[in-house]
């Protein structure tokens, strides 16, 4: 597998979402679970390699990038935000202010190509986005689609956030031209690490997708 240079997060590797989503199709049975061990490489053909604990995706150098498995536990959806809702939060984008890395495929404000997600905060602390689903809509894509909204329920400051571990359930992709909304919510945070879901609803409030993501604060 790899990751083409159009999809990525941090400068010069991969956007978490996108790249569990790529990982996350080898799991054919469960929901799928992947963790990030190390900023995956632009570009660089992967190795996937099946082994009695799950998965491990190797560098050309042999490094472990990332690991996958089957979770036994299901992901509980982030209860529903409307439209209008998201739209007003989206226009409170504290991205589009300040942020570490502007040009992520999913959240980036300089990616006119990007998805477009600017998960911005409602009132009760969740963030929600529109989405408008384009014509190459895929697995992978929700996945990347349901990234950023948890992270930026916890990010703040001057620290700067990334994806660690990302479990996906999708109950059906949304059609090409819905316009979806995306909410994410913070469930708890310890030192560096901070646990939290998203969910993508369809425009008539059905779940399309949940996810439930591990992020780490980098040091600074």
């Amino acid at each position: 597998m790899m990751v083409d240079a159009r999809h990525n997060g941090p400068p010069g590797t991969g956007n978490g979402g996108w790249t569990a989503g790529l990982i996350g199709a080898f799991i054919t049975e469960g929901v799928p679970e992947v963790t990030l061990q190390k900023p995956p490489p632009l570009e660089t053909p992967l190795t996937v390699i099946y082994t009695p604990e799950g998965l491990r995706v190797l560098d050309p150098s042999e490094v472990v990038i990332a690991t996958a498995r089957s979770r036994e536990d299901d992901i509980s959806p982030v209860a529903a935000a409307t439209l209008a809702e998201a739209e007003q939060a989206s226009s409170n984008y504290a991205g589009h202010g300040s942020h570490h890395f502007p040009t992520c495929f999913v959240c980036g404000p300089q990616r006119p190509d990007g998805l477009g997600i600017f998960p911005g905060k409602l009132p009760d602390g969740r963030t929600a986005s529109p989405f408008e689903v384009p014509s190459d809509i895929d697995a992978v894509m929700v996945w990347a689609v349901l990234d950023c909204p948890g992270g930026w329920s916890v990010i703040e400051g001057d620290r700067p956030w990334v994806l660690g571990r990302f479990a996906v359930a999708i109950d059906h992709l949304p059609k090409p031209g819905e316009r979806c909304v995306v909410v994410g919510q913070a469930l708890s945070r310890e030192g560096r690490k901070a646990l939290v879901r998203t969910t993508l609803y369809t425009p008539d409030a059905r779940v399309a997708a949940r996810g439930e993501a591990t992020w780490i604060a980098l040091t600074v």
